[in-house]
């Protein structure tokens, strides 16, 4: 039954769906922390052309919505404007941070990535959360 729940949850993910982002970094880490996911944590700029190709093309496929809306809680925060731990520092963006629910860091990565290789960044820093 559970299968049968996930499958039709993931079903609905894949239809039209965007990623659900938190509002902010705290309100990601108690939701992290209720639902023991890991967060992703990624940090752009205003003005910054690769960050807009990683939203409109990567963080726009229904496969890589899907697992980010089912796998982790994620949060999107801009450098220099939002409120998030100074540990997380973003000297190139996008920057994509991994972090389980009391905030320490799983895995990182910066620069914009293609669907195919992002895929397999969350599959590895899913891995590395049940570590």
């Amino acid at each position: 039954m559970k299968k049968l729940a996930l499958l039709v949850l993931l079903t609905l993910n894949l239809i039209g769906s965007e990623i659900v982002w938190q509002d902010s970094f705290a309100s990601a880490q108690a939701k992290a922390k209720k639902e023991s996911k890991p967060m992703l944590v990624i940090i752009t700029t205003e003005q910054c052309r690769w960050c807009r190709k990683l939203e409109s093309t990567t963080l726009s496929d229904d496969e890589v919505i899907a697992k980010i809306n089912s796998r982790f809680v994620p949060v999107h925060v801009t450098r220099d404007k939002s409120v998030y731990p100074k540990n997380l520092t973003a000297k190139m963006v996008p920057m994509s941070y991994f972090l389980d629910a009391n905030g320490k860091e799983i895995h990182s990565i910066p620069g914009y990535w293609p669907v195919e290789d992002y895929q397999s960044i969350l599959d590895d820093a899913l891995r590395k959360a049940k570590k």
